[in-house]
């Protein structure tokens, strides 16, 4: 999987991160890595961009999980604590969407998983990138 970071000045500060390829038991600690080095430098509303995004395993659930608690400034499970991470989510299920991550143009299978799970609540979803960024 690749990682591309944007960042845009506008009636806010959004940061893009785009992600390529598949998101998987193989580098969802990439990604969760990258969002806290985002934070640590001052990132607070992020765009992820899944338009490139093949597939999603439930790793990548966990990912997205840890970059909401991270971009609301709170440190998320242990990403190795196996089944607590999921609970985690699992607790916030009735939050309602997020408004400092945001997520642009799901590809189908990706889409059919946060669908599955239940985290396409979790975020308000767009498919076009002008409207997700004027949304913040």
């Amino acid at each position: 999987m690749q990682m591309t970071i944007e960042s845009i000045q506008g009636k806010e500060s959004v940061t893009i991160l785009a992600l390529r390829g598949d998101l998987d038991a193989s580098n969802f600690e990439s990604v969760i890595t990258k969002a806290k080095e985002l934070y640590a430098s001052g990132t607070r509303r992020l765009l992820v961009d899944m338009s490139e995004l093949n597939f999603m395993s439930s790793s990548g659930l966990v990912a997205l999980h840890s970059i909401i608690l991270l971009m609301r400034g709170e440190n998320p499970p242990d990403p190795q604590s196996g089944w607590a991470a999921f609970h985690a989510i699992d607790r916030e299920r009735d939050s309602g969407p997020q408004t400092n991550v945001k997520l642009l143009n799901p590809q189908p299978k990706v889409f059919t998983s946060l669908q599955k799970t239940g985290m396409d609540g979790f975020f308000e979803i767009f498919t076009d990138r002008q409207t997700a960024l004027a949304s913040f």
